[in-house]
């Protein structure tokens, strides 16, 4: 089991560094620099909705980065725009601005793409439906694994949201 354990974070890593470099692959082929794919990926989970800083670090994977930082880029390059909450001012919401949303309609029509491959491989929707439980279960047990602090696992401090400007 332990080897079986190690093996399967090392996967899950590097699927996610491959995922990435996919994104990087497809902003340099569109003529997108003033964006990198972590960012894009932030722009991506985001989608249509407005949540503050700390939900948005909540709802996605942004291995070795940090939230903010990328948020202020965004914000900076026109992706993304934001706003202090009008009940706590500590809480930033952010949104897509129409240059983010066309974005965002871009890395679907890749994900799109990815979808249409993956139909014509030996990976069936079953076995992804497989390893997405699996890794939801695994997820949820990493989640109570005692000694780590939950606002350290997201990268960023929840608590700091309202440092982003």
């Amino acid at each position: 089991m332990h080897n079986t354990y190690i093996e399967t974070m090392t996967l899950v890593e590097r699927v996610h560094r491959q995922f990435l470099e996919l994104v990087k692959l497809e902003l340099d082929g569109l003529g997108i620099h003033d964006i990198n794919n972590v960012q894009a990926l932030l722009l991506f989970n985001l989608g249509d909705a407005v949540m503050t800083v700390s939900e948005l670090g909540l709802r996605g994977c942004y291995l070795g980065s940090n939230v903010s930082y990328n948020l202020k880029k965004t914000v900076a390059n026109g992706y993304l725009s934001h706003e202090r909450s009008m009940h706590d001012r500590r809480t930033i919401h952010v949104r897509l601005t129409d240059k983010g949303a066309k974005l965002r309609d871009r890395l679907q029509v890749m994900h799109q793409r990815h979808t249409e491959m993956l139909n014509q491989s030996a990976i069936a929707d079953k076995d992804l439906q497989s390893v997405a439980a699996t890794l939801q279960r695994l997820d949820r047990f990493l989640d109570r694994v005692p000694g780590v602090d939950a606002a350290s696992r997201v990268g960023d401090d929840p608590r700091r949201s309202a440092s982003l400007y």
